[in-house]
């Protein structure tokens, strides 16, 4: 195991942190030593890694002396508290969070895309929204042919998006609404069993939410596109995991869904799913668990007077390609 990396995971008791653990052994990730670290309330607790039992140490400025890459799935004040000691120890840094993802000095990294960008860094790459990952990997191979002008994006996101008690809310929820009882709100900004809502994370002054703007910014710098016009709204839906959107793209140069498809059987990380009439199409169910991201519904715009527009669905999962799948695809890069 010449290549083998000392790995810590940060938050490892969390949704994102459980599944990059899995992910790391799943992917037979080189690891010659692993910390699992968390905040004290969830220090000594037992997480089991390729059948062992190990034991989640405190997260201090010391935990990353003797490690070579940390995952960090624990929040944007957390990697912000810790970046300095992790960066200061020799450790790179792969951050779930969106603390660095808007910094000119942290790469943000999608591997299928812009895998050059993660040497560029000074102990810091930023993982992207999970929104911004499930949409980029299907839309820039499409981008690389023809080049999107503009995207309007709806996203239909899970509650996994959340994390785990915004999950535990949506069964909650839905079981006292059939047991004919009042949902409880604690966790999200509404009731999420039998309804959607459109907000999900802090309206900012232009209109949009934050996370609409992450969208927006990240596949711009992600794709090194900043004159692409993009707009987007975000919905909570009451799915358990995987988050939908509806893109629809216009072109520079004119593009019919024959091509479009042909392009994306080909694209790494997408999995062409369009075959409406044998109800073959992207779903959250069938995205679950999955590395790829599905696309389908790929159809021309018919709002258009030329052939320079497309409308498509995509389904992919959030805890993975959205979230521990792109983190350790990122930490591959580096072991390579």
């Amino acid at each position: 195991m010449g290549n083998a990396k000392r790995i810590a995971v940060v938050g490892a008791t969390g949704a994102v942190g459980i599944e990059m653990m899995e992910t790391l052994e799943k992917r037979n990730f080189p690891i010659a030593s692993i910390k699992l670290l968390a905040s004290s309330r969830s220090a000594g607790k037992k997480l089991k890694f390729k059948g062992e039992e190990i034991t989640v140490e405190e997260l201090t400025e010391a935990s990353f002396k003797d490690v070579d890459i940390a995952l960090f799935a624990a929040g944007g004040s957390t990697s912000e508290k810790f970046a300095p000691a992790c960066v200061k120890a020799g450790c790179v840094m792969i951050d779930n969070s969106s603390a660095f993802r808007m910094d000119e000095n942290v790469p943000l990294v999608i591997p299928e895309i812009n895998p050059e960008d993660a040497f560029k860094h000074k102990g810091i790459i930023a993982n992207p929204n999970c929104t911004t990952a499930i949409m980029a990997v299907v839309v820039y191979p499409l981008h690389k042919a023809k080049k999107v002008r503009r995207l309007v994006a709806s996203t239909y996101q899970a509650a996994s998006g959340g994390g785990a008690p915004a999950m535990q809310e949506l069964l909650d929820q839905t079981a006292a609404v059939l047991r004919g009882e009042k949902a409880e709100v604690k966790v999200m900004a509404q009731q999420i069993a039998f309804n959607i809502f459109p907000h999900i994370d802090v309206f900012q002054e232009n209109g949009y939410t934050k996370e609409e703007m992450k969208m927006v910014n990240e596949t711009r710098k992600i794709m090194h596109a900043p004159e692409m016009k993009i707009s987007c709204t975000s919905v909570r839906i009451p799915v358990l995991r995987a988050h939908s959107e509806s893109l629809n793209l216009e072109f520079e140069e004119e593009i019919t869904p024959e091509e479009a498809r042909s392009i994306l059987a080909k694209a790494p990380g997408v999995r062409l799913c369009d075959d409406p009439e044998n109800k073959i199409y992207p779903m959250p169910i069938d995205a679950t668990g999955k590395y790829d991201v599905l696309a389908g519904r790929i159809r021309q715009d018919i709002s258009r007077d030329d052939k320079k527009g497309l409308d498509l669905f995509v389904s992919g999962d959030q805890l993975l390609k959205g979230a521990a799948l792109n983190a350790v695809q990122i930490a591959e890069l580096l072991v390579k």
